[in-house]
């Protein structure tokens, strides 16, 4: 049986951003194991939990990061009994786990430590280890830590820490922070909210008698007015440990040379973890790594999960299949019917940067952030 572990996602704009993890449900700077729903049940057919079969620790495993453990079929339910098992847990600040009181008690490698923790509790050896965002960060410092533990690796949304994680600057995000600090309902929050998570193209798609956009801010307002405050421990140790990462040359090197398959997918519209850093990081990833673009912005694990999905599966059965990593990053760039560009070759993404902005705008965004009063909302199913 194939294992998957989840790690959960953080955005991250001018404020408290979403976040695809465990937990509770939430829409908050962290957000909960819930939020990996489309990807749970287009992986193994079902949300239903299966946290009464024990574990198998002679059998390789597959992991997401995030609370409460999700398995697919048993061995035995489906031809060959070869079924996937998921588990999705909630990080330290988030959820239904524990609340540390000291941001020093937040980083990536820390909160990786955590996961690795969680394997050796179920008594899973291997696992396929998939990230977004936040936990995309938090699964490459689990692969540099314990390369040896991974089946493959997948980051989605992701960035390098530290100023990366500055929002991309122009009119329409300016406009967007704007409108949110000025927010004092969750109308208004819900509002935009919806234009950072994702695409007009997504949001005006009729469904029914009504466009999505309509159907999502019913739900985001629902969720904000209901599912109370997040902690500031939590959210201050989470904005913490995103500020703090970076991966080093040798940390990535021991990623590279570990022999798995590696997959980072975005959207091209993420206006929060900007896709020119998602492929300078697959750049330095190969020849391990595959670089996939999909029309989408931030959730776009949401607004294209079946292309999420079969880029997911595609790279478990490469892992199966024992395709060598400079095989897995050779195929030739392809383009599919529904957009996603899959490259083998990173491009490599040259970026010109004026030092004394980067730093006060690094510095201005720390300091906006960290008076923010997040807010936990609910996980939205698409």
């Amino acid at each position: 049986m194939e294992r998957l572990l989840f790690c959960f996602l953080l955005r991250f704009l001018l404020r408290n951003g979403s976040v695809f993890g465990l937990g509770s449900e939430s829409k908050g700077l962290a957000g909960t194991h819930d939020s990996w729903g489309p990807q749970i049940k287009g992986l193994t057919g079902s949300l239903e939990p299966a946290d009464d079969e024990p574990p198998r620790p002679d059998e390789e495993a597959g992991a997401g990061a995030a609370g409460a453990a999700e398995a697919a079929p048993a061995e035995g339910d489906d031809a060959g009994g070869d079924g996937i098992e998921v588990c999705c847990f909630d990080n330290r600040g988030v959820g239904r786990s524990s609340v540390p009181p000291n941001k020093s008690y937040y980083s990536t490698g820390i909160m990786a430590k955590d996961a690795l923790a969680l394997m050796d509790h179920l008594g899973w050896k291997k696992a396929h280890v998939f990230g977004h965002s936040m936990g995309a960060m938090i699964s490459c410092k689990l692969a540099a830590i314990a390369p040896h533990r991974l089946c493959s690796l997948a980051l989605l949304n992701v960035t390098g820490g530290g100023f990366q994680c500055f929002p991309k600057v122009d009119g329409q995000m300016l406009s967007l922070a704007f409108r949110f600090l000025r927010a004092k309902t969750p109308e208004e929050r819900a509002l935009v909210d919806l234009e950072t998570h994702y695409t007009k193209e997504y949001l005006d798609e009729t469904v029914g008698s009504c466009t999505r956009r309509m159907i999502l801010y019913q739900e985001y307002v629902k969720g904000i007015s209901s599912t109370g405050m997040q902690s500031n421990c939590g959210f201050e140790g989470q904005v913490n440990a995103c500020w703090t990462h970076n991966m080093t040359t040798k940390e990535l090197d021991a990623i590279r040379s570990a022999g798995f398959l590696i997959s980072v997918i975005h959207g091209r519209d993420d206006i929060i973890a900007q896709l020119c850093h998602a492929k300078r990081l697959a750049e330095r990833l190969v020849p391990a790594a595959r670089m996939v673009e999909l029309h989408g912005a931030h959730l776009v694990s949401h607004e294209r999960p079946d292309e999420v999905n079969n880029a997911l599966m595609d790279l478990i059965k490469a892992t199966k299949s024992a395709v060598k990593p400079e095989e897995w990053s050779a195929q030739p760039e392809n383009v599919s019917e529904t957009g996603a560009l899959i490259s083998g070759r990173p491009i490599t993404v040259t970026m010109r940067t004026d030092e004394g902005v980067i730093v006060m705008g690094f510095e201005h965004m720390r300091n906006i952030v960290k008076v923010m009063k997040p807010v936990r909302v609910a996980a939205i199913e698409s």
